[in-house]
């Protein structure tokens, strides 16, 4: 008997780079279901990664976890401690802890080269990053030191403030860009040098991308405008394709992130605000045929967020939808799942309707801003629709219920 997921796995044929999305960081059902897709990509159509909107320091001690490194940590719990940023819920809960389990069992009888990887491909991890790369350094006794212990001493003084580098380096010309630019060259000379399956190289070569493109984000936050999401969204698509490079030719990807970045932003608004996204970006680099993404959204239910940045997160209602909305047309047609797949009659999908987006932070008493004026034909390839959705389930945390 096919299945749903029969459908989509058919769907997406040969292509290498599948994008999946979610209309929020806080629902169970986006992360399951994007965990049983790629399981199936991963037994069928052999992918080799999962690269997520997560800081690359966290994801790739799950990394080292799953791909049963003699450092690593020693249960998946543990593993996921490292998740500790806000806001800690998008990944450190029961859905991935259940998904990086399954990782882990897959990885035990492969050899290094076939073990799939999970990866953290955002540049919130400024300071973070700095760190890693000076502890692997200094315990691997690299050249490469000095450099960047300039670079973490050009970034010290702010104490891991963001908003007070950025108004430095984009008002007072007191940046370190120099510096970061200068340790992402050193450390890019030395990855040609080592072995290709050398992964601590990776990961240092993969900090530093960080460090050059965080600055170039804090620079610009201070600034307004679209720049700021720009560099983000170029640097995780940067980020992706390193880490492609890294598992060679024939290498295939799985993208776990926000509908506001896998869903082209040529179809939508924010083309006209001068932004761009990952869904577009790597359909321009890899080609339309190449890449296949599949955006997620849900009528009504709960979702995990918090009503404000760096507040307590709250297991809050989300209402039906608005009228008119994407979600709302889709219940109307049957309070039921469902999935749609826009490779033929995309007539009736060519219109620019309003589509529901929740963030981190979120308040429903203003859901009318909470969506996005979207020709859904040409943001996706597929869509998934869940009629109504649940919350997520984090780990060891206390959830506020409203």
């Amino acid at each position: 008997m096919i299945t749903q997921i029969d459908v989509i796995v058919q769907a997406i044929g040969d292509a290498e780079i599948v994008l999946l999305g979610e209309a929020s960081h806080g629902t169970s059902e986006f992360y399951t279901l994007r965990a049983e897709l790629s399981k199936r990509l991963i037994l069928e159509k052999g992918f080799s990664f999962i690269a997520v909107e997560g800081d690359w320091p966290s994801c790739y001690t799950l990394n080292r976890f799953i791909k049963h490194d003699s450092d690593a940590p020693a249960n998946v719990r543990e593993a996921l401690r490292d998740f500790n940023r806000w806001p800690t819920w998008m990944w450190a809960n029961k859905e991935v802890m259940d998904y990086a389990e399954w990782m882990y069992e897959y990885n035990s009888d492969k050899e290094a080269e076939k073990q799939i990887g999970f990866y953290g491909i955002d540049v919130y991890s400024l300071w973070e990053s700095m760190i890693e790369i000076l502890d692997h350094l200094k315990r691997t006794g690299s050249p490469e030191l000095a450099a960047a212990q300039k670079a973490f001493d050009c970034f010290d003084p702010y104490k891991r403030d963001p908003q007070s580098y950025g108004a430095s380096a984009a008002f007072l010309s007191e940046g370190c860009e120099d510096e970061v630019v200068k340790l992402l060259t050193d450390l890019q000379v030395k990855h040609k040098h080592r072995g290709a399956m050398d992964e601590s190289a990776l990961s240092d070569e993969l900090n530093a991308l960080v460090a050059v493109n965080a600055e170039r984000y804090y620079r610009s936050m201070v600034r307004g405008g679209p720049d700021s999401w720009n560099v983000r969204d170029r640097h995780m698509v940067e980020a992706l394709h390193r880490i492609k490079l890294f598992y060679g030719s024939g290498s295939k990807a799985i993208v776990w992130e926000h509908n506001t970045h896998i869903g082209d932003a040529r179809a939508t608004d924010m083309k006209a605000e001068g932004m761009v996204n990952v869904g577009q970006l790597i359909r321009e680099q890899y080609g339309d045929e190449h890449v296949f993404a599949i955006g997620f959204g849900t009528n009504r239910g709960t979702v995990l967020a918090s009503d404000q940045w760096g507040g307590e997160m709250k297991t809050m209602k989300v209402p039906e939808a608005q009228e008119g909305s994407w979600e709302d047309l889709l219940h109307k047609a049957g309070a039921c799942n469902k999935i749609l797949l826009f490779d033929q009659n995309v007539g009736p999908f060519l219109e620019t309707v309003g589509h529901r987006a929740i963030g981190v932070v979120y308040n429903s008493r203003y859901e009318r801003g909470n969506y996005v004026p979207s020709v859904m034909a040409k943001r996706y390839d597929a869509f998934v629709y869940i009629d109504e959705s649940n919350a997520l389930s984090p780990l060891n945390q206390k959830v506020l219920h409203f």
